[in-house]
């Protein structure tokens, strides 16, 4: 009985040991960075307010499930890029890691552009927010026959016209670095969670609620992000 014991307590103990390190390995940096990115990138986008739109003419639930798989599905094909960046040998490159240097250069860029656009903000004229809203408006009114077919046709319809939307977006291009230079896991895990809770939000009322989100918060915020996201990736190259 002692042995039987003792096995038994092995087993949970190298069970519980195993789901310590993947958990780690899911919450480590990269799902922290990939979530702070893509959320703040996601909020009062194009496919935030798609996704908004078509929860009024469906319903919440449809425009949840078919955005949150387009959204999905566009973050597992980011972070394959991204690996693919990785896989590159740094011999070619006489040691100098092509992925992280990569990734600094992609999270300098959008820093410095977002940072620029949150400036140049005027409160009171039109925002580039306004401008993703009519670009929403404009996809969601001609598919006008969406809200006549069937529930899985609407799923289906929601779905490409949130991935179409979605395709080369800031935050597909920030998974793909983050992907180059974290553990890809954890990059999936961290954008497809912020995917989802700012589907969430669009759907439960996203028109609404970006008229009291500051563009130019955002943008402070989420270009220094991106900043301090090139620095400590450059920091770890050397």
């Amino acid at each position: 009985n002692a042995l039987a014991v003792s096995d038994i307590s092995s087993i949970a103990g190298g069970a519980s040991a195993s789901y310590s390190a993947w958990l780690e390995s899911l919450t480590d940096s990269g799902f922290y960075q990939a979530f702070s990115l893509v959320f703040l990138s996601e909020i009062g986008d194009k496919t935030f307010f798609v996704a908004a739109l078509l929860a009024a003419k469906l319903s919440r639930f449809i425009s949840f499930i078919g955005s949150l798989g387009a959204l999905a599905v566009m973050s597992v094909i980011s972070v394959v890029i991204g690996q693919v960046f990785h896989a590159v040998p740094s011999e070619i490159a006489n040691g100098i890691p092509l992925d992280d240097v990569a990734a600094v250069i992609a999270f300098t860029y959008f820093g410095i552009k977002i940072l620029s656009e949150a400036f140049e903000i005027d409160e009171d004229g039109k925002s580039a927010m306004d401008e993703e809203f009519e670009e929403a408006e404009e996809v969601v009114d001609e598919n006008e026959a969406i809200t006549t077919a069937s529930k899985g046709a609407q799923i289906a319809s929601i779905f490409a016209l949130v991935f179409a939307a979605e395709f080369g977006d800031r935050s597909f291009l920030a998974t793909i670095a983050l992907s180059a230079a974290n553990n890809p896991v954890s990059v999936a895990a961290g954008s497809i969670a912020a995917h989802a809770i700012a589907t969430g939000i669009a759907v439960i009322g996203g028109a609404y609620i970006s008229k009291y989100v500051s563009e130019k918060v955002i943008g402070y915020i989420g270009g220094t992000l991106f900043l301090i996201f090139a620095v400590t990736t450059a920091v770890g190259i050397f």
